[in-house]
C-alpha cells in the first residue's frame, strides 16, 4: 500500500500529480486554512504530512498526532511553525526545502529595495487614481540604488544571491552573519562581526534570517539608531525579525526614508499603521512564489518524503 499523506494547502499541478503517482494523498482542493482541531482530525490514520508555514504545529498539536504519523514536510525553507524540540522528543522527522527558493527571494528584496528606494507604491496610487497632473524636477523624487553600500543581515543562500544581484547595480556589500564566509563565498563582500558593526555601512539593510529565539526584533530601535540617516530597510526573511514598533516609529520620524516588506508579525493581520505610512512599499508574503520556485519547493518537500519511507536519511532534515 502507498503511505498516506495529509496535505494542508492546495498544491501546484505537478507536485499534486506526483502525489497521486506515488502516495495516497488527502488533499484539500478548497485551499481552505485548517484549524487545529481539524489539522489533529484528519491526520488521524495518515502516515506523514506535507504542511505550509500557514499552519503551526507546537508541542501540544505534536503530543495530540497519531503515532503511526512519522514525518511532516513542510513547503518552506523557514521551520518556525513546527516546535522541533517537540518533534525530536516524539521522534517525528521533520524537513523543510532550502536552496530552491534562492533566487526568487532574491528577485523578490530586489523588487522591495527598488520598490521603496523609487517610492512605487506612491507612484502607482498617483496614476490609478488619475492625481497625477503632471512632471516637475521635484516631483516624486527618491533614492538611488546604484553605487550605494548595501548591508545584509544573514549571509546564507538567499543573502550571497542578493549580493550577487545587488552588485549589478555596483553595490558595495556588507554582511553580517555568524562567522564569515569563506573568501568565494565572500566575493569581496567586508565582513562585520556584530549586527551593530554593520549597521553604521548600510545605505539599504536587507534581513535574511531565520525566526528563532535569538532572531525575535534582532532589528529594533537600539539598532536602527546606528543605521545613517535616511537608510532604507527590507526584509523578506520573516516578521518576527524586525520589531513593529521601532521600525514604524523611525519612518515616521525621518530617521528611514522607506521600508520594503514582503513579510510581518501575525500575517495577514499586520500592524495597522504599516497600511498608512506612503514611505512602506508592501507585499503579501510572495518572496518564493514564481511557477518555477513552488514547483521545486513541492518537489524538494517529495524527495525527503520519498527518503523517509525508503527507510533513507532525508536530505534536508531538522529534526
Amino acid at each position: 500500500m502507498k503511505p498516506v499523506v495529509l496535505v494542508t494547502r492546495r498544491l501546484p499541478k505537478a507536485v499534486e500529480d506526483r502525489l497521486r503517482r506515488d502516495y495516497e494523498p488527502r488533499l484539500n482542493p478548497a485551499d481552505t486554512l485548517y484549524s487545529t482541531e481539524e489539522l489533529i482530525g484528519r491526520a488521524k490514520d495518515v502516515d506523514a504530512i506535507l504542511t505550509c508555514h500557514t499552519e503551526k504545529f507546537t508541542s501540544e498539536v505534536i503530543s495530540r498526532l497519531p503515532p503511526h504519523v512519522r514525518a511532516i514536510a513542510t513547503f518552506s525553507v523557514g521551520y518556525d511553525h513546527v516546535d522541533i524540540s517537540a518533534a525530536r522528543a516524539r521522534g517525528l522527522i521533520v524537513t523543510n526545502t532550502p536552496d530552491v527558493v534562492s533566487d526568487a527571494t532574491a528577485e523578490l528584496t530586489m523588487m522591495l529595495m527598488l520598490g521603496a528606494a523609487r517610492r512605487a507604491s506612491e507612484g502607482e496610487r498617483l496614476v490609478r487614481t488619475r492625481e497625477w497632473k503632471d512632471w516637475s524636477p521635484s516631483f516624486m523624487v527618491g533614492t538611488q540604488v546604484t553605487g550605494k553600500r548595501l548591508g545584509i543581515l544573514g549571509f546564507g543562500r538567499v543573502g550571497r544571491v542578493v549580493a550577487k544581484r545587488a552588485r549589478g547595480f555596483d553595490m558595495q556589500i556588507h554582511y553580517h552573519d555568524l562567522q564569515r564566509m569563506a573568501p568565494e563565498h565572500e566575493e569581496g563582500a567586508t565582513f562585520h562581526a556584530t549586527p551593530e558593526d554593520l549597521m553604521p555601512h548600510c545605505d539599504f539593510l536587507t534581513l535574511h534570517c531565520v525566526a528563532s529565539p535569538s532572531t525575535v526584533k534582532l532589528l529594533n530601535a537600539a539598532r536602527i539608531a546606528l543605521l545613517p540617516d535616511g537608510a532604507i530597510v527590507v526584509n523578506a526573511s520573516r516578521g518576527a525579525v524586525i520589531d513593529d514598533d521601532a521600525l514604524i516609529a523611525a519612518l515616521k520620524s525621518g530617521k528611514l526614508t522607506a521600508a520594503g516588506l514582503d513579510v510581518y508579525n501575525n500575517e495577514p493581520d499586520i500592524h495597522p499603521e504599516y497600511r498608512q505610512l506612503p514611505n512602506v512599499f508592501l507585499m503579501p508574503h510572495i518572496g518564493t512564489a514564481t511557477k518555477e520556485t513552488r514547483d521545486a519547493m513541492g518537489f524538494r518537500a517529495l524527495d525527503n518524503l520519498d527518503a523517509v519511507f525508503a527507510g533513507r536519511e532525508p536530505r534536508d532534515r531538522v529534526a
